[in-house]
């Protein structure tokens, strides 16, 4: 058969050559078509939350509200337990969000994967109407450089505020329609309330209470001052004043609060001040020193991470993103776009070295050639399997044809 095939070839070779011209050409258009991504996502047994609340909530209102959330967590059966967290710390920027590291059985003891875990959870958690829960499978591998609520990133900046908390705003609601996208959110947190207290400084000099005995009295109720230290032969333990933790909280705690004139009456504070509400930014980010929003998202099943990126891109084109707004993919989004400039010229400088090496073995230019030649028919599979089985085109694909080359070059 073999020599059949040769004298065969031989006898038509310009159908041959024009065969391997054909075979090339499938190959790019094959690498053009088939979907590109970075690295796959890891089933690691542990699946990251982030929880966000309504801004103005209390701390005692969200630790009830985490805590519904851990409690349907937990009565998954492909989970084994869980860590909750809640409050200001290097992690979180702000009262109102939280976060969970929820741990799964081995993968023996569980049908589905992380990423099908999660999105059994989905539907459950969002049951809660005043609570959001975002969540992503941890990975061994990740270049994120801070905790996000998605998978990927997306930064706007400007140097005028307005102008991007406008179109921050606008851009997340265009991108929350495409089906490609989900989990679309920013960390913009611009609708905390602050409470203003107007003092009627006539009132309180007629009564004789200063500005200080106001503060003193706020300070006092609501700023837990340590007015003490109780020392035991085992430890010691500070002593905190502040107000009763059954006494009403909100505008309303005003009423309860007296301050002491200067013959030593009583008066209540809501007589000498007047308190209006405000609404604050929780927090302020920045990027390269100006103001900045960053959004977050995930992909759809069955999305590559190079669709999402085309129809972000697009996306910004629909709504008529102005100059005055500056865009840029953040962590691992930015890092995937940096390598598609990178891939094919990782690829062409393996062909080379395989060339060099088939070179200095054969002391030849042109039979590194003929050996070569059979590259283009070995990538149109590996190319064509990637697409008839749904994967894309990532770092450990590109490993993979990377490896096939060096088979070839052996063969």
């Amino acid at each position: 058969i073999y020599a059949g095939g040769l004298r065969w070839v031989l006898r038509h070779q310009p159908l041959t050559l024009l065969a391997a011209l054909a075979t090339l050409a499938l190959t790019v258009l094959l690498y053009i078509v088939v979907p590109k991504g970075f690295f796959p996502v890891q089933d690691t047994g542990v699946i990251q939350g982030i929880s966000e609340a309504p801004q103005s909530v209390s701390f005692a209102a969200m630790s009830q509200r985490q805590q519904a959330l851990a409690d349907i967590i937990l009565k998954d059966p492909a989970v084994v337990s869980l860590s909750s967290y809640i409050g200001v710390d290097g992690d979180n920027a702000t009262l109102n969000s939280g976060r969970l590291l929820i741990n799964l059985k081995p993968h023996a003891e569980r049908d589905l994967t992380a990423s099908e875990v999660i999105q059994r959870l989905q539907p459950e958690v969002d049951k809660l109407s005043d609570i959001r829960l975002f969540m992503q499978p941890v990975q061994d591998l990740t270049i994120e450089d801070r905790v996000s609520r998605t998978q990927y990133q997306f930064s706007m900046s400007s140097p005028d505020a307005e102008l991007l908390t406008l179109w921050s705003e606008r851009l997340v609601e265009a991108l929350g329609k495409r089906s490609e996208l989900t989990d679309v959110a920013s960390d913009l947190q611009d609708n905390g309330l602050q409470v203003y207290l107007n003092i009627d400084r006539d009132a309180a000099s007629r009564v004789g209470v200063t500005v200080a005995n106001i503060t003193d009295a706020l300070y006092d109720a609501f700023g837990q001052r340590q007015i003490s230290t109780i020392y035991t032969q085992a430890s010691q333990y500070r002593v905190v004043l502040q107000a009763a933790s059954g006494s009403e909280l909100g505008p309303a705690a005003l009423e309860q609060i007296h301050v002491k004139t200067t013959d030593g009456a009583q008066v209540k504070l809501s007589s000498l001040a007047r308190v209006e509400q405000r609404q604050a930014q929780l927090a302020i980010a920045h990027l390269g020193q100006f103001p900045a929003v960053m959004m977050s998202f995930n992909l759809a099943p069955g999305v590559a991470l190079g669709k999402a990126v085309q129809v972000i891109e697009q996306v910004e084109q629909d709504i008529g993103m102005p100059i005055g707004v500056q865009t840029q993919f953040q962590g691992a989004a930015e890092a995937f776009q940096a390598s598609l400039s990178s891939t094919l010229l990782l690829i062409l400088a393996a062909v080379v070295t395989m060339y060099i090496v088939l070179g200095v073995l054969y002391e030849s230019y042109i039979h590194p050639i003929t050996i070569l030649s059979t590259l283009p028919s070995a990538a149109v599979g590996a190319l064509l399997a990637l697409l008839i089985s749904g994967n894309d085109l990532g770092m450990i694909a590109i490993i993979g044809i990377i490896l096939l080359i060096g088979i070839v070059k052996k063969n």
